[in-house]
């Protein structure tokens, strides 16, 4: 992930991607949890994504037509990008962390929103916390983060390699409230996997990555 690792990247001779849930978990929760600002044992992570992060094998249950006019749940308490969540998660604040998951299906080709609720580790407002994404992100060319009373949604990213951050404090709850875009195809997968080559071959950061094709 090159917002967390660009100097072991720049060095690197073979990188593995991130997964695009977490590219959108992690990303999404980096600036509290390095500040300590929540607790990490309270995560839970509701994300949603389109069809198109099945892959495109050929598989019944992620054709349009068994996936459209529907929204369902899957891989309940068992998808296989947890451990890479809970791995980053866990170095951010230093030490192991378990948190809740729950991936969606919705009907649509691309993009994922994830919405992620922590307890903070001490009273926050809305303007601190925006304080804290603003200065961990601000030399980041592909986070953009949302003013305060804004949040983001799939169609603002789709075709794009940026995550979309916004943040809502809930003082009746008592938690924080995170919400990250990404296009799942792009900074899910070959987008970001782009920018990892950029900064391995010593290229501007942004090169092939400013321009929108789709498909699908």
């Amino acid at each position: 992930m090159p917002e967390l690792y660009r100097q072991q990247i720049a060095r690197a001779r073979l990188v593995a991607n991130p997964g695009c849930y977490p590219t959108s978990v992690v990303l999404g929760l980096a600036p509290l949890l390095q500040a300590g600002a929540v607790k990490p044992d309270t995560i839970i992570v509701d994300s949603k994504s389109g069809a198109s992060g099945a892959g495109r094998a050929a598989q019944t249950g992620s054709l349009f037509c068994e996936v459209t006019e529907g929204f369902k749940a899957y891989k309940i308490a068992a998808h296989r990008h947890t451990p890479e969540m809970e791995q980053e998660i866990g170095a951010l604040c230093q030490k192991p962390v378990t948190i809740s998951f729950t991936p969606h299906l919705l009907p649509m080709s691309r993009g994922i929103l994830s919405t992620i609720y922590a307890e903070p580790a001490r009273p926050l407002t809305d303007e601190e916390v925006y304080g804290l994404y603003r200065s961990f992100y601000q030399a980041e060319p592909f986070v953009r983060v949302c003013e305060t009373g804004a949040f983001p949604a799939t169609q603002f990213v789709r075709g794009s390699n940026y995550c979309d951050i916004g943040f809502k404090t809930d003082s009746r709850t008592g938690r924080i409230v995170v919400l990250a875009a990404i296009d799942n195809l792009v900074k899910g997968a070959a987008g970001q996997a782009v920018q990892n080559m950029n900064i391995m071959c010593s290229l501007p950061e942004t090169t092939g990555l400013l321009t929108v094709p789709l498909f699908p």
